[in-house]
Protein backbone atom coordinates (compact mmCIF):
# COMPACT_ATOMS: atom_id res chain seq x y z
CA UNK A 1 0.00 0.00 0.00
CA UNK A 2 1.31 3.46 -0.89
CA UNK A 3 2.30 5.71 2.01
CA UNK A 4 1.95 8.81 -0.17
CA UNK A 5 0.16 11.54 1.83
CA UNK A 6 -3.42 12.19 0.83
CA UNK A 7 -4.60 15.61 -0.32
CA UNK A 8 -6.29 16.00 3.05
CA UNK A 9 -2.98 15.36 4.81
CA UNK A 10 -1.60 18.44 3.12
CA UNK A 11 -4.30 20.71 4.56
CA UNK A 12 -2.92 23.18 7.13
CA UNK A 13 -4.66 21.71 10.18
CA UNK A 14 -3.41 18.25 9.21
CA UNK A 15 0.12 19.62 8.80
CA UNK A 16 -0.11 21.00 12.34
CA UNK A 17 -1.41 17.74 13.81
CA UNK A 18 1.17 15.60 11.99
CA UNK A 19 4.04 17.82 13.12
CA UNK A 20 2.86 17.70 16.72
CA UNK A 21 2.59 13.94 16.46
CA UNK A 22 6.16 13.68 15.17
CA UNK A 23 7.60 15.76 18.00
CA UNK A 24 9.92 14.10 20.53
CA UNK A 25 10.65 17.32 22.42
CA UNK A 26 9.28 18.27 25.83
CA UNK A 27 7.12 20.91 24.18
CA UNK A 28 6.13 21.80 20.65
CA UNK A 29 4.38 24.67 18.88
CA UNK A 30 3.45 24.53 15.20
CA UNK A 31 2.24 27.43 13.06
CA UNK A 32 1.06 26.74 9.51
CA UNK A 33 0.27 29.85 7.49
CA UNK A 34 -1.42 29.74 4.08
CA UNK A 35 -1.09 32.90 2.01
CA UNK A 36 -2.78 33.99 -1.19
CA UNK A 37 -2.26 37.35 -2.88
CA UNK A 38 -3.88 39.22 -5.78
CA UNK A 39 -2.42 42.38 -7.23
CA UNK A 40 -2.88 45.04 -9.91
CA UNK A 41 -0.27 47.54 -11.12
CA UNK A 42 -0.67 50.49 -13.44
CA UNK A 43 1.38 53.27 -14.99
CA UNK A 44 0.59 56.16 -17.32
CA UNK A 45 -3.19 55.60 -17.00
CA UNK A 46 -3.04 51.95 -18.05
CA UNK A 47 -2.86 48.60 -16.28
CA UNK A 48 0.55 46.98 -16.65
CA UNK A 49 0.51 43.72 -14.69
CA UNK A 50 -1.73 41.61 -12.49
CA UNK A 51 -1.31 38.28 -10.81
CA UNK A 52 -2.24 35.74 -8.18
CA UNK A 53 0.25 34.00 -5.89
CA UNK A 54 -0.10 31.36 -3.19
CA UNK A 55 2.28 30.03 -0.59
CA UNK A 56 2.68 28.20 2.70
CA UNK A 57 5.05 28.64 5.62
CA UNK A 58 5.37 26.15 8.47
CA UNK A 59 7.17 27.08 11.67
CA UNK A 60 8.07 24.48 14.29
CA UNK A 61 9.14 25.57 17.77
CA UNK A 62 10.63 22.82 19.91
CA UNK A 63 11.29 23.24 23.63
CA UNK A 64 13.67 21.03 25.58
CA UNK A 65 13.89 21.00 29.37
CA UNK A 66 17.27 20.77 31.09
CA UNK A 67 18.87 21.11 34.49
CA UNK A 68 19.62 24.80 33.85
CA UNK A 69 16.32 25.68 32.19
CA UNK A 70 14.29 25.26 29.02
CA UNK A 71 15.80 25.80 25.58
CA UNK A 72 13.92 26.56 22.39
CA UNK A 73 14.64 25.91 18.73
CA UNK A 74 12.76 27.51 15.86
CA UNK A 75 12.84 26.47 12.21
CA UNK A 76 10.60 27.87 9.46
CA UNK A 77 10.31 26.59 5.90
CA UNK A 78 8.18 27.41 2.88
CA UNK A 79 6.10 25.12 0.66
CA UNK A 80 6.13 22.29 3.20
CA UNK A 81 4.05 19.17 2.55
CA UNK A 82 3.17 16.41 5.01
CA UNK A 83 5.98 14.24 3.63
CA UNK A 84 8.56 16.93 4.40
CA UNK A 85 7.51 17.53 7.99
CA UNK A 86 9.73 15.08 9.87
CA UNK A 87 13.03 16.71 8.80
CA UNK A 88 11.56 20.09 9.80
CA UNK A 89 10.53 18.84 13.24
CA UNK A 90 13.90 17.17 13.81
CA UNK A 91 15.75 20.34 12.77
CA UNK A 92 13.81 22.36 15.36
CA UNK A 93 14.60 19.79 18.04
CA UNK A 94 18.30 19.83 17.13
CA UNK A 95 18.31 23.63 17.29
CA UNK A 96 16.77 23.49 20.77
CA UNK A 97 19.28 20.95 22.05
CA UNK A 98 22.17 23.01 20.67
CA UNK A 99 20.92 26.22 22.27
CA UNK A 100 21.42 27.31 25.83
CA UNK A 101 18.49 27.88 28.17
CA UNK A 102 16.09 30.47 26.76
CA UNK A 103 15.92 33.59 28.89
CA UNK A 104 12.25 34.08 28.02
CA UNK A 105 11.28 30.48 28.85
CA UNK A 106 7.77 30.07 30.24
CA UNK A 107 5.35 27.14 30.34
CA UNK A 108 3.50 26.88 27.04
CA UNK A 109 0.14 28.61 27.22
CA UNK A 110 -2.24 26.18 28.89
CA UNK A 111 -5.84 25.42 28.17
CA UNK A 112 -7.75 23.65 25.48
CA UNK A 113 -9.58 26.29 23.43
CA UNK A 114 -10.29 25.29 19.85
CA UNK A 115 -11.22 27.64 17.03
CA UNK A 116 -14.45 26.24 15.54
CA UNK A 117 -12.99 26.60 12.04
CA UNK A 118 -9.64 24.97 12.84
CA UNK A 119 -10.24 22.05 10.48
CA UNK A 120 -11.72 24.18 7.67
CA UNK A 121 -9.80 24.89 4.47
CA UNK A 122 -7.86 28.16 4.40
CA UNK A 123 -9.50 31.26 3.01
CA UNK A 124 -8.19 32.58 -0.29
CA UNK A 125 -8.31 35.77 -2.29
CA UNK A 126 -8.68 36.01 -6.06
CA UNK A 127 -9.00 38.55 -8.85
CA UNK A 128 -12.69 38.79 -7.92
CA UNK A 129 -11.74 41.08 -5.03
CA UNK A 130 -11.19 43.79 -7.68
CA UNK A 131 -14.52 43.23 -9.51
CA UNK A 132 -15.95 46.63 -8.51
CA UNK A 133 -12.66 48.43 -8.00
CA UNK A 134 -11.06 47.72 -11.41
CA UNK A 135 -13.83 49.27 -13.58
CA UNK A 136 -13.88 52.37 -11.34
CA UNK A 137 -10.11 52.60 -11.68
CA UNK A 138 -10.47 52.42 -15.47
CA UNK A 139 -12.90 55.35 -15.38
CA UNK A 140 -10.34 57.29 -13.34
CA UNK A 141 -7.71 56.57 -16.01
CA UNK A 142 -9.96 58.06 -18.69
CA UNK A 143 -10.76 61.13 -16.61
CA UNK A 144 -7.09 61.70 -15.71
CA UNK A 145 -6.05 61.35 -19.35
CA UNK A 146 -8.66 63.88 -20.44
CA UNK A 147 -7.56 66.35 -17.76
CA UNK A 148 -3.83 66.07 -18.42
CA UNK A 149 -2.44 63.96 -15.59
CA UNK A 150 -1.05 60.45 -15.33
CA UNK A 151 -1.89 57.87 -12.66
CA UNK A 152 0.59 55.32 -11.32
CA UNK A 153 0.28 52.83 -8.52
CA UNK A 154 -0.75 49.40 -7.33
CA UNK A 155 -3.43 47.55 -5.42
CA UNK A 156 -2.67 44.46 -3.39
CA UNK A 157 -4.94 42.08 -1.51
CA UNK A 158 -3.70 39.27 0.69
CA UNK A 159 -5.39 36.68 2.85
CA UNK A 160 -3.33 34.74 5.40
CA UNK A 161 -4.90 31.84 7.27
CA UNK A 162 -2.79 30.94 10.31
CA UNK A 163 -3.24 27.63 12.15
CA UNK A 164 -1.63 27.31 15.59
CA UNK A 165 -1.33 24.05 17.47
CA UNK A 166 0.64 23.25 20.62
CA UNK A 167 1.50 20.24 22.72
CA UNK A 168 -0.32 22.04 25.55
CA UNK A 169 -3.59 21.55 23.71
CA UNK A 170 -4.21 24.79 21.84
CA UNK A 171 -5.78 24.64 18.39
CA UNK A 172 -6.32 28.18 17.15
CA UNK A 173 -6.91 29.71 13.76
CA UNK A 174 -7.03 33.28 12.41
CA UNK A 175 -7.86 34.54 8.92
CA UNK A 176 -6.33 37.93 8.10
CA UNK A 177 -7.39 39.85 4.99
CA UNK A 178 -5.18 42.82 4.15
CA UNK A 179 -5.59 45.24 1.27
CA UNK A 180 -3.59 48.31 0.31
CA UNK A 181 -3.89 50.86 -2.46
CA UNK A 182 -1.26 53.45 -3.37
CA UNK A 183 -2.06 55.98 -6.06
CA UNK A 184 0.29 58.60 -7.51
CA UNK A 185 -0.80 61.37 -9.85
CA UNK A 186 1.76 63.24 -11.93
CA UNK A 187 1.30 66.32 -14.06
CA UNK A 188 1.64 65.76 -17.80
CA UNK A 189 2.85 68.19 -20.44
CA UNK A 190 5.29 71.05 -20.16
CA UNK A 191 6.59 72.65 -17.00
CA UNK A 192 8.13 71.29 -13.84
CA UNK A 193 6.63 67.88 -12.98
CA UNK A 194 4.25 67.83 -10.04
CA UNK A 195 3.37 64.75 -7.99
CA UNK A 196 0.72 63.86 -5.42
CA UNK A 197 0.08 60.64 -3.46
CA UNK A 198 -2.82 58.99 -1.70
CA UNK A 199 -3.03 55.62 0.01
CA UNK A 200 -5.76 53.51 1.56
CA UNK A 201 -5.91 50.37 3.66
CA UNK A 202 -8.87 48.05 3.24
CA UNK A 203 -10.06 44.55 4.05
CA UNK A 204 -11.84 43.86 0.75
CA UNK A 205 -11.71 46.93 -1.59
CA UNK A 206 -15.48 47.53 -1.31
CA UNK A 207 -14.80 50.75 0.61
CA UNK A 208 -12.20 52.19 -1.79
CA UNK A 209 -13.34 54.86 -4.27
CA UNK A 210 -10.74 55.50 -7.01
CA UNK A 211 -12.72 58.46 -8.36
CA UNK A 212 -12.65 60.24 -5.01
CA UNK A 213 -8.92 59.59 -4.63
CA UNK A 214 -8.23 60.85 -8.15
CA UNK A 215 -10.24 64.00 -7.46
CA UNK A 216 -8.21 64.64 -4.31
CA UNK A 217 -4.96 64.18 -6.23
CA UNK A 218 -6.14 66.51 -8.98
CA UNK A 219 -6.84 69.17 -6.37
CA UNK A 220 -3.35 68.78 -4.92
CA UNK A 221 -1.73 69.02 -8.35
CA UNK A 222 -3.67 72.24 -8.77
CA UNK A 223 -2.26 73.59 -5.51
CA UNK A 224 1.22 72.78 -6.79
CA UNK A 225 0.82 75.04 -9.83
CA UNK A 226 2.26 77.83 -7.68
CA UNK A 227 5.68 77.13 -6.19
CA UNK A 228 6.99 78.82 -3.04
CA UNK A 229 10.53 78.33 -1.72
CA UNK A 230 10.88 78.27 2.07
CA UNK A 231 13.98 77.91 4.25
CA UNK A 232 14.48 75.32 6.95
CA UNK A 233 13.00 76.17 10.33
CA UNK A 234 10.19 75.42 12.72
CA UNK A 235 6.72 75.79 11.25
CA UNK A 236 3.17 75.30 12.43
CA UNK A 237 2.42 72.07 10.61
CA UNK A 238 -0.65 69.97 9.96
CA UNK A 239 0.30 66.28 9.94
CA UNK A 240 -2.33 64.22 8.07
CA UNK A 241 -3.38 60.81 9.46
CA UNK A 242 -0.89 58.94 7.23
CA UNK A 243 2.08 60.89 8.61
CA UNK A 244 0.82 60.52 12.18
CA UNK A 245 0.53 56.76 11.62
CA UNK A 246 4.13 56.48 10.39
CA UNK A 247 5.42 58.25 13.49
CA UNK A 248 3.28 56.39 16.04
CA UNK A 249 3.85 52.97 14.50
CA UNK A 250 7.58 53.52 14.99
CA UNK A 251 6.87 54.69 18.53
CA UNK A 252 4.99 51.44 19.22
CA UNK A 253 7.86 49.41 17.79
CA UNK A 254 10.07 51.22 20.33
CA UNK A 255 7.79 50.62 23.31
CA UNK A 256 9.15 47.33 24.69
CA UNK A 257 8.88 47.39 28.47
CA UNK A 258 12.16 45.57 29.02
CA UNK A 259 14.16 48.05 26.96
CA UNK A 260 12.56 50.92 28.87
CA UNK A 261 13.13 49.25 32.25
CA UNK A 262 16.81 48.79 31.44
CA UNK A 263 17.24 52.47 30.57
CA UNK A 264 17.59 52.18 26.79
CA UNK A 265 14.59 54.08 25.39
CA UNK A 266 12.52 57.24 25.52
CA UNK A 267 10.18 55.41 27.90
CA UNK A 268 12.91 54.91 30.53
CA UNK A 269 12.48 56.91 33.73
CA UNK A 270 15.43 58.95 34.94
CA UNK A 271 16.85 57.15 37.95
CA UNK A 272 15.45 53.75 36.94
CA UNK A 273 12.22 52.06 35.92
CA UNK A 274 9.79 53.16 33.23
CA UNK A 275 7.66 56.22 32.55
CA UNK A 276 4.38 54.33 32.92
CA UNK A 277 1.99 56.66 34.74
CA UNK A 278 3.66 59.80 33.37
CA UNK A 279 1.65 62.40 31.45
CA UNK A 280 2.87 62.61 27.86
CA UNK A 281 0.35 65.04 26.35
CA UNK A 282 -1.87 67.90 27.43
CA UNK A 283 -4.46 66.74 24.89
CA UNK A 284 -6.82 63.92 25.92
CA UNK A 285 -5.03 61.46 23.63
CA UNK A 286 -5.70 57.74 23.89
CA UNK A 287 -3.43 55.46 21.88
CA UNK A 288 -4.88 51.96 21.87
CA UNK A 289 -5.01 48.58 20.19
CA UNK A 290 -7.98 46.25 19.97
CA UNK A 291 -8.10 43.04 17.91
CA UNK A 292 -11.88 43.50 17.58
CA UNK A 293 -11.78 47.13 16.33
CA UNK A 294 -14.25 47.45 13.45
CA UNK A 295 -12.47 47.45 10.11
CA UNK A 296 -9.09 46.87 11.77
CA UNK A 297 -9.65 43.35 13.08
CA UNK A 298 -6.48 41.36 13.71
CA UNK A 299 -5.31 38.20 15.49
CA UNK A 300 -6.76 38.00 19.03
CA UNK A 301 -3.90 35.79 20.22
CA UNK A 302 -0.11 35.78 19.95
CA UNK A 303 1.40 34.32 16.77
CA UNK A 304 5.19 34.44 17.21
CA UNK A 305 7.77 32.78 14.96
CA UNK A 306 10.71 34.25 16.89
CA UNK A 307 11.54 35.78 20.26
CA UNK A 308 12.69 39.30 21.07
CA UNK A 309 12.33 41.92 23.77
CA UNK A 310 8.69 42.51 22.79
CA UNK A 311 7.60 39.02 21.71
CA UNK A 312 8.21 35.44 22.86
CA UNK A 313 7.64 32.10 21.16
CA UNK A 314 6.60 30.71 24.55
CA UNK A 315 3.59 33.07 24.48
CA UNK A 316 2.08 31.56 21.33
CA UNK A 317 -1.69 31.36 21.77
CA UNK A 318 -1.78 33.91 24.61
CA UNK A 319 -5.02 35.89 24.31
CA UNK A 320 -4.76 39.54 23.24
CA UNK A 321 -7.42 41.96 24.43
CA UNK A 322 -8.05 45.67 24.07
CA UNK A 323 -5.14 47.70 25.45
CA UNK A 324 -4.74 51.42 26.11
CA UNK A 325 -1.06 52.28 25.60
CA UNK A 326 -1.68 55.95 26.38
CA UNK A 327 -4.90 56.91 28.17
CA UNK A 328 -6.05 60.53 28.36
CA UNK A 329 -2.50 61.65 27.68
CA UNK A 330 -0.92 59.37 30.32
CA UNK A 331 1.41 56.46 29.47
CA UNK A 332 -0.57 53.43 30.64
CA UNK A 333 1.11 50.33 29.14
CA UNK A 334 4.30 49.22 27.46
CA UNK A 335 4.61 46.08 25.34
CA UNK A 336 5.36 43.05 27.51
CA UNK A 337 5.69 39.32 27.17
CA UNK A 338 5.01 37.13 30.20
CA UNK A 339 8.75 37.10 30.78
CA UNK A 340 9.32 40.86 30.52
CA UNK A 341 6.20 41.55 32.58
CA UNK A 342 7.74 39.53 35.41
CA UNK A 343 11.05 41.38 35.03
CA UNK A 344 9.49 44.84 35.06
CA UNK A 345 6.50 44.34 37.34
CA UNK A 346 4.19 45.61 34.61
CA UNK A 347 1.02 43.89 33.36
CA UNK A 348 1.23 41.48 30.45
CA UNK A 349 0.45 43.43 27.27
CA UNK A 350 1.29 41.62 24.03
CA UNK A 351 2.04 43.51 20.84
CA UNK A 352 -1.07 43.89 18.69
CA UNK A 353 -1.37 44.26 14.93
CA UNK A 354 -3.43 47.45 14.91
CA UNK A 355 -3.10 50.95 16.36
CA UNK A 356 -5.68 53.67 16.97
CA UNK A 357 -5.22 57.22 18.23
CA UNK A 358 -8.37 58.83 19.65
CA UNK A 359 -8.40 62.40 20.88
CA UNK A 360 -12.07 63.33 20.89
CA UNK A 361 -11.60 65.66 17.92
CA UNK A 362 -14.37 66.12 15.36
CA UNK A 363 -12.79 68.39 12.76
CA UNK A 364 -11.67 67.03 9.41
CA UNK A 365 -8.27 67.88 7.98
CA UNK A 366 -9.99 70.34 5.63
CA UNK A 367 -11.59 72.09 8.61
CA UNK A 368 -8.23 72.25 10.36
CA UNK A 369 -6.73 73.84 7.25
CA UNK A 370 -9.55 76.41 7.27
CA UNK A 371 -8.61 77.28 10.85
CA UNK A 372 -4.91 77.86 10.08
CA UNK A 373 -3.58 81.41 9.83
CA UNK A 374 -0.23 80.36 8.37
CA UNK A 375 1.43 76.97 8.31
CA UNK A 376 2.38 73.89 6.33
CA UNK A 377 0.19 70.99 5.26
CA UNK A 378 2.06 67.72 4.69
CA UNK A 379 1.07 64.79 2.51
CA UNK A 380 3.30 62.04 3.87
CA UNK A 381 6.70 61.10 5.26
CA UNK A 382 9.26 58.62 4.02
CA UNK A 383 12.79 57.30 4.59
CA UNK A 384 12.26 57.51 8.34
CA UNK A 385 15.28 56.49 10.41
CA UNK A 386 16.13 56.58 14.11
CA UNK A 387 18.75 59.07 15.26
CA UNK A 388 18.63 58.75 19.06
CA UNK A 389 16.75 55.95 20.90
CA UNK A 390 16.99 57.79 24.23
CA UNK A 391 14.66 60.51 22.92
CA UNK A 392 13.25 58.53 19.97
CA UNK A 393 14.50 61.27 17.68
CA UNK A 394 13.65 60.36 14.10
CA UNK A 395 14.74 61.87 10.83
CA UNK A 396 13.14 61.55 7.43
CA UNK A 397 11.85 63.41 4.41
CA UNK A 398 8.59 64.92 3.28
CA UNK A 399 7.26 63.64 -0.04
CA UNK A 400 4.66 64.22 -2.76
CA UNK A 401 3.45 67.59 -1.63
CA UNK A 402 4.16 70.10 1.15
CA UNK A 403 1.67 72.96 0.89
CA UNK A 404 1.62 76.49 2.28
CA UNK A 405 -1.56 77.50 4.09
CA UNK A 406 -2.37 81.18 4.57
CA UNK A 407 -5.57 82.55 6.12
CA UNK A 408 -7.32 79.19 5.90
CA UNK A 409 -6.49 78.44 2.26
CA UNK A 410 -3.78 76.47 0.49
CA UNK A 411 -1.88 79.01 -1.63
CA UNK A 412 0.87 76.87 -3.18
CA UNK A 413 3.37 74.04 -2.89
CA UNK A 414 6.69 74.51 -1.12
CA UNK A 415 9.96 72.62 -1.35
CA UNK A 416 10.50 69.34 0.48
CA UNK A 417 12.32 69.18 3.81
CA UNK A 418 14.28 66.83 6.00
CA UNK A 419 12.72 66.71 9.45
CA UNK A 420 14.10 65.84 12.89
CA UNK A 421 11.38 65.04 15.41
CA UNK A 422 10.45 62.63 18.18
CA UNK A 423 6.87 61.31 18.11
CA UNK A 424 6.81 61.38 21.91
CA UNK A 425 7.80 65.04 21.88
CA UNK A 426 5.23 65.76 19.16
CA UNK A 427 2.44 64.34 21.31
CA UNK A 428 3.48 66.66 24.14
CA UNK A 429 3.50 69.71 21.85
CA UNK A 430 0.44 69.05 19.67
CA UNK A 431 -2.23 71.70 20.14
CA UNK A 432 -5.07 70.07 18.20
CA UNK A 433 -6.12 66.62 17.06
CA UNK A 434 -8.75 66.13 14.39
CA UNK A 435 -11.20 63.35 13.66
CA UNK A 436 -9.83 59.80 13.83
CA UNK A 437 -10.09 57.91 10.53
CA UNK A 438 -8.59 54.76 8.98
CA UNK A 439 -5.32 55.47 7.20
CA UNK A 440 -2.35 53.88 5.49
CA UNK A 441 1.15 54.77 6.64
CA UNK A 442 3.37 55.66 3.67
CA UNK A 443 6.71 54.45 5.05
CA UNK A 444 5.57 51.47 7.11
CA UNK A 445 2.49 50.47 5.09
CA UNK A 446 4.19 47.30 3.84
CA UNK A 447 4.59 46.08 7.43
CA UNK A 448 1.74 47.61 9.43
CA UNK A 449 -1.54 48.35 7.64
CA UNK A 450 -4.22 48.50 10.33
CA UNK A 451 -4.21 52.04 11.74
CA UNK A 452 -6.70 54.81 12.46
CA UNK A 453 -5.34 58.27 13.26
CA UNK A 454 -6.41 61.92 13.45
CA UNK A 455 -4.57 64.80 11.85
CA UNK A 456 -2.38 66.66 14.36
CA UNK A 457 -1.51 70.33 14.57
CA UNK A 458 2.05 70.90 15.79
CA UNK A 459 3.01 74.56 16.35
CA UNK A 460 6.76 74.12 15.83
CA UNK A 461 7.52 71.09 13.67
CA UNK A 462 11.27 70.97 13.02
CA UNK A 463 12.08 71.15 9.32
CA UNK A 464 15.81 70.81 9.87
CA UNK A 465 16.97 71.33 6.28
CA UNK A 466 15.69 71.79 2.76
CA UNK A 467 15.62 68.61 0.68
CA UNK A 468 16.43 68.96 -3.01
CA UNK A 469 15.59 66.55 -5.77
CA UNK A 470 12.75 64.70 -3.98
Amino acid sequence: MSSRPTRKANQPHEIVERALGLSRADGCVVIASEQSTANLRWAGNALTTNGITRGRTVTVIATVDGAEGTASGVVSRSAVTAAELEPLVRAAEEAARAAGPAEDAQPLVAGAPHSPSFTDAPQETSAAVFDAFAPALGESFARARAEGRELYGFARHEVVSSYLGTSAGLRLRHDQPTGTLELNAKSAGEGAPRSAWAGRATRDFTDVDPAALDAELARRLGWAARRVELPAGRYETLLPPSAVADLLIYQMWSAAARDAFEGRTVFSRSGGGTRVGEKLSGLPLTLRSDPAAAGLECAPFVLAASSGDDVSVFDNGLPIGATDWIRDGVLDRLVTTRHSAALTGLPVAPATDNLILDAGGSRSLEEMVAGTERGLLLTCLWYIREVDPASLLLTGLTRDGVYLVEKGEVVGEVNNFRFNESPVSLLSRATEAGRTEPTLAREWGDYFTRAAMPALRVPDFNMSSVSRGV
